[in-house]
């Protein structure tokens, strides 16, 4: 699992195994949805970092971010 899902996960009141409650799970969604919102707000086309590629997308900037593939 990316860490930073983990985290958030963790955040949300994490249960073992990815049981959660339903109001765990919407606050688990919240803190995605949080963490896409800011990346786009100061989206700049630059990753956060040391890295030196450019994105094409704010998009592209979250699902490396998060570890997901498109």
């Amino acid at each position: 699992m990316n860490e930073q899902i983990r985290l958030l996960a963790k955040q949300a009141g994490y249960v073992r195994h990815f049981e959660f409650s339903e109001t765990q799970l919407e606050k688990f969604a919240a803190l995605i949805i949080q963490e896409c919102a800011e990346m786009g707000d100061n989206f700049d086309g630059q990753p956060v970092g040391n890295a030196v590629r450019e994105y094409l997308t704010a998009g592209d900037a979250i699902r490396e971010y998060f570890g997901v593939e498109e």
